[in-house]
């Protein structure tokens, strides 16, 4: 049976003392403040979990109301102050979880504050060192996670969804390092669109990263074709309430942004990936990401030499061949459009088959694309290759390639 122990004034005093040796033992669980005064009347309650973000120690506030709930993260100290600030004039109780310890700080009507310590009923251990320092770039308790059925109404991650959750954060690490490296950076005002949304799953993730993380006036689009989609995607984001996220029915061929700072487009197959480039690139768009599949207008065109035969007698070898050949080429049409670009691995295979990124950051310099003009001449020469999309469309050439759609993981 636990044991309680009342004390007497100045409890709050004590409580922020208590409070500041968690924190500097590293043994805070987390904190919970119930009872509003009523001054907020949809705020039920605030939940304060110790967090690392960016290297530095902060407190992650999660503002539970109503029918929405909001993050705030703020350094300790701060986070502390503002604390205070809450305890009495805002919430009436605080429980202060610990490892092996329950505090709770109440006020009575008349404002008499009292201090009461017990064991845990449960044993809860603070996060351990390595899953402190592994950053999340976008946290469980995000509300648009349990609307996607990323989570549970806890807040918790569904086992099914692992790889899900795993996707996500590596397309938010991905875009924060190009988003820091462009001239983005300095803007307040961003827009997105992303081609082939499906589910929204990455379409809301970075309006996330943008609205809150960053507190940028973002507009983010997700198109796509089926329209059952998009009207589950709009009714998710009215729900919650998200400005700046909206989602329309149709595909790259026939959208035409009045704006676009950042096109994305991922699993858009085959030719699909080379008009969703040519929009970003003659949208002058500062970030363009895509992750290319299925592969199709380059393999019939390709003769290979008679020295790699040997190698590309097996039809797995030739696939991977023509994949290769032809997001280098889109690789290099970035470079010489005047984009950092980068090929890489998105999320580990084990995760999906579908790994592959395509990355172009637009060059603050002028670069003379001379060079890179001659090495893509020299590859097509070297297999034969007649016709690339991308580049035909850069030319402004007519073209019928194909954009029929494959089966991709929904987004």
């Amino acid at each position: 049976m636990s044991t309680v122990s009342a004390m007497p004034s100045p409890e709050p005093g004590q409580f922020f003392a208590l409070l500041n040796d968690a924190l500097a033992g590293d043994s805070l669980v987390r904190l919970l403040l119930t009872k509003p005064s009523g001054a907020e009347p949809e705020l039920e309650r605030i939940e304060v979990r110790p967090l690392l973000l960016r290297g530095v120690a902060s407190l992650s506030f999660v503002y539970h109301y109503k029918t929405r709930d909001i993050t705030k993260n703020y350094p300790v100290t701060e986070g502390v102050e503002l604390l205070r600030s809450l305890t009495d004039e805002a919430f009436k109780i605080v429980h202060l979880f610990l490892q092996d310890e329950e505090i709770q700080l109440a006020f009575s009507k008349k404002g008499k504050p009292m201090l009461k310590r017990s064991k845990a009923q449960h044993a809860a251990k603070p996060a351990q060192a390595h899953d402190r320092e592994k950053q999340r770039f976008v946290e469980l308790d995000r509300p648009f996670l349990t609307e996607l059925g990323v989570t549970d109404q806890q807040r918790q991650l569904i086992p099914a969804m692992s790889r899900k959750w795993k996707q996500i954060n590596k397309f938010i690490e991905v875009f924060q390092k190009a988003f820091d490296s462009s001239e983005l950076a300095a803007k307040k005002n961003i827009s997105v669109v992303d081609f082939g949304s499906g589910k929204g799953y990455l379409t809301f993730a970075i309006h996330d990263f943008l609205r809150h993380t960053r507190r940028l006036d973002a507009q983010v689009m997700g198109v796509e074709l089926r329209e059952n989609l998009t009207q589950l995607c709009n009714s998710t984001a009215d729900k919650l309430h998200l400005e700046g996220l909206a989602f329309r029915q149709g595909d790259v061929r026939h959208f035409a942004p009045q704006q676009l700072d950042v096109m994305i487009a991922l699993h858009a197959c085959d030719t699909a990936t080379d008009y969703a480039i040519h929009m970003g690139i003659r949208s002058g768009a500062s970030i363009i990401m895509c992750a290319p599949c299925c592969h199709k207008q380059i393999r019939p065109q390709m003769h290979n030499p008679p020295v790699l035969r040997p190698l590309l007698q097996y039809g797995v070898h030739q696939g991977q061949e023509a994949e290769m050949v032809t997001d280098a080429l889109r690789a290099l049409l970035l470079e010489a459009n005047g984009y950092d670009t980068q090929v890489f691995e998105f999320i580990s295979l084990e995760h999906t088959s579908k790994n592959k990124m395509i990355l172009g950051v637009k060059r603050r310099q002028p670069h003379d694309p001379a060079e890179t003009l001659q090495q893509i001449d020299g590859i097509k020469a070297f297999y034969g290759i007649k016709e690339h999309c991308l580049e035909s469309l850069l030319r402004g050439e007519q073209q019928t390639c194909s954009t029929d759609e494959c089966a991709a993981p929904a987004k």
